[in-house]
């Protein structure tokens, strides 16, 4: 009995229409199996096999499903940042580990041959083999142009990174790379784009990348507005996931604008809502962030049990940005304690070169109170170094308290007094213009110890005056310990009487007490002694540092009754 052969099915050549059919749909389908994995990886595993597991998924995904292999990308971008290899971050944002069309085509047919399209084979190496190029230098990019301007045109060899079609990741593509290549000067423009593109987009995933480029840019308050859109989106669709990173922006955006409460109180909730999605490295994000915020109370017990609960995560899942922001307030509540050398011993790998240095974004912020602690233990000329990259990172704009600080930092170090005296009043000058009570209070607490050994003490009492109520104000008890400390060792007492009457005030601090006293808002005297809001807060801080009084209402009652 002769087969009827017409009915026979065999599987089609590689090289046909059919076979390139059958290639590409096992490649989209091993693609989007990979992503699902690299997502989870991501938010709940080791972030360098996510970044792998991610670039695998673009190269799968590539050629049928363009969008979505975009998405994967930056997942492989956003790993690379967590884990703090700037190599990484650049090679992914410019494109080089993504293989070209050809490679694409060849693992797809690899898999059709494999005859596993469903992704869930037992063994995925060999076509991650086809996908590990070697990682270009890092003059290999093809930078964005300012507002207006001409992109450079890439090195010779290097590809232009064009898996980006999106008009909205571009950008953030390519600010991104621009300032991990330390051009800032390129940066600008398109993250600029970026919020402007945001402000009519409700998605949180863009929401989020916006709040990113706003922190990038140092614009605290677009990262605020972002982050609080993300939010409400999130929070909207009920998804746990978006909620939590959108509370990790928030709290980020906090705490670099000085408000450590409000910081403390999206990371708890965040730390929730990471825990309920299943994602325990927002968690350790949020858990360092508590950390961050415990270290301003001075509540060691709860520095360390925040701490521990990152860094526990963040060591397994090679997360450098939670670890070094963990150990930073580790450090930090040690100089709240008055043990300037353990902190400085933590700090100094952290802000040094070498490879134990912290996360590339977040090392820096940790450089002014290494160089505190460094002084305070005897050893300035360990902080010497780290001052330059500090003046480079105040002048780029992004950390609004970074000036101040640097002069804090010149100031600690000046060896001559006169240059020193200077510098304590131009940090104080910066700190007007930021803002944050507890950055201006360490300050006046460090030129007011100043001030004690140099005898100055009716000035040092001013000084510390002020940093005890700025201390109060943002509740850091530890710190303002250390200020009364440093009061009564100046021979002034540190409770609610005041040391001087009212007669020890200048004219103007006087007119400032008496408009306060009788009910008026800093921006209503302001106004009526024609001057700013700014100016006015100040006199008013030393005011109270003056007269030993804490709130308002006590200034009125000290008013009214000298006034009798």
């Amino acid at each position: 009995m002769t087969r009827d052969s017409s009915r026979v099915r065999t599987a089609p050549r590689a090289g046909s229409r059919n076979g390139r059919d059958a290639a590409g749909s096992a490649a989209e389908d091993r693609g989007h199996a990979e992503l699902a994995r690299g997502r989870r990886q991501l938010f709940d595993g080791p972030v360098g096999d996510a970044r792998e597991t991610l670039l695998l998924a673009a190269s799968l995904l590539a050629a049928d499903a363009p969008e979505t292999a975009e998405a994967a990308h930056l997942g492989a971008a956003d790993a690379a940042w967590a884990s703090g290899d700037v190599v990484a971050c650049l090679t992914t944002l410019d494109g080089t580990d993504v293989p070209g069309s050809a490679d694409v085509r060849a693992t797809a047919a690899f898999l059709a041959d494999e005859g596993d399209a469903s992704g869930t084979g037992k063994d995925s190496a060999p076509a991650r083999g086809r996908v590990a190029p070697s990682p270009p230098g890092l003059t290999n990019l093809t930078l964005a142009p300012a507002e207006g301007g001409q992109p450079e045109q890439p090195a010779p060899g290097s590809r232009p990174g064009g898996w980006v079609r999106d008009p909205f990741f571009r950008d953030y593509r390519d600010g991104m790379r621009a300032l991990l290549a330390r051009r800032p000067e390129h940066a600008a423009g398109p993250l600029r784009r970026v919020l402007d593109r945001a402000r009519r987009d409700d998605r949180p995933e863009r929401l989020l990348r916006a709040a990113a480029a706003a922190l990038l840019l140092g614009d605290v308050h677009a990262a605020r507005t972002a982050g609080a859109r993300a939010l409400a989106a999130a929070r909207t669709t009920e998804c746990a996931a978006f909620e939590a990173r959108a509370l990790e922006y928030l709290a980020y955006g906090e705490l670099r604008a000085g408000r450590h409460a409000q910081a403390r109180a999206h990371a708890e909730e965040g730390v929730r809502a990471a825990l309920e999605a299943g994602h325990r490295n927002t968690a350790a994000s949020h858990h360092a962030m508590l950390a961050l915020a415990a270290s301003i109370e001075g509540d060691t017990a709860a520095v360390a049990g925040y701490a521990s609960a990152a860094l526990a995560t963040a060591r397994r899942h090679g997360l450098a940005q939670a670890a070094t922001l963990a150990e930073w307030a580790t450090a930090r509540a040690d100089l709240a304690r008055g043990r300037p050398l353990d902190a400085a011993d933590r700090l100094g790998p952290l802000v040094r070169p070498g490879p134990r240095r912290g996360h590339f974004a977040v090392w820096m912020l940790a450089v002014p109170c290494f160089v505190e602690a460094a002084v305070l233990a005897g050893q300035p000329e360990e902080a010497r170094g780290v001052v330059a990259d500090l003046a480079r990172w105040a002048a780029f704009g992004a950390d609004p308290h970074a000036p101040a600080q640097h002069a804090r930092c010149r100031a600690l170090l000046a060896a001559d007094d006169r240059e020193a005296d200077d510098l304590y009043l131009r940090a104080l000058a910066l700190h007007d213009e930021s803002g944050g009570d507890f950055e201006r209070a360490r300050t006046e607490l460090l030129y007011g110890r100043w001030l004690r050994r140099r005898r100055r003490l009716r000035e040092a009492r001013a000084r510390l005056g002020a940093a005890l109520v700025g201390f109060d104000r943002c509740g850091a008890g530890a710190w303002a310990d250390q200020t009364r400390g440093e009061l009564r060792a100046n021979g002034a007492a540190s409770g609610k009487e005041g040391a001087v009457g009212l007669s020890g005030l200048t004219p103007q601090q006087l007119r400032i007490a008496r408009h306060v006293a009788e009910g008026a808002t800093n921006r209503e005297v302001a106004q009526r002694l024609a001057v700013s809001t700014r100016t006015v807060d100040y006199h008013l801080r030393n005011v109270f540092a003056a007269l030993g009084v804490r709130s308002r209402i006590e200034l009125a009652r000290m008013v009214d009754q000298e006034q009798r």
